[in-house]
């Protein structure tokens, strides 16, 4: 009987190591792979600057409107969905398309908002993106930003 286990032969400790390393290099090969493909998915960034604001006056307050320039200054095209005054919807008042508009990164848009405004109060303005993210800036109605 001994002498049947003494001629099975195993792996030599050289061989063992090059499979070894062999199995390591393809792991870390494809855990660096997939951890690539998902930070360049998370690595664009939305960001939006209201930068200014130009208000249009009406005698008749139903037909006052103003009209905000946001430009992006993150690394990934933005699609605005929503436009807020003072944390109401105003967007079915304003000529967002119902697709949303779409800022490409580096460029600027324009959003025109029908709103019966009062000259020397406060508004916040508030454009939601597609992804859910608010950017905010308060302007004062009837002023130039």
């Amino acid at each position: 009987m001994k002498k049947l286990f003494r001629s099975k032969k195993a792996l030599s400790p050289v061989v063992a190591a090059i499979i070894l390393i062999a199995v390591t290099v393809a792991v870390s090969l494809a855990v660096a792979a997939w951890m690539g493909a998902l930070t360049f998915t998370f690595m664009g960034t939305e960001q939006l600057d209201i930068r200014s604001i130009s208000w249009s006056w009406n005698d008749t307050p139903a037909n006052r409107q103003f009209t905000v320039t946001i430009y992006n200054t993150g690394t990934t095209p933005v699609t605005v969905t929503q436009i807020w005054v003072n944390n109401i919807d105003k967007t079915s008042s304003s000529n967002i398309p119902s697709s949303g508009l779409t800022i490409p990164d580096g460029g600027h848009g324009t959003i025109t908002v029908t709103y019966p405004y009062s000259n020397g109060t406060s508004y916040q303005i508030t454009i939601v993106t597609s992804k859910g993210n608010k950017f905010s800036k308060t302007f004062v109605g009837g002023l130039p930003a």
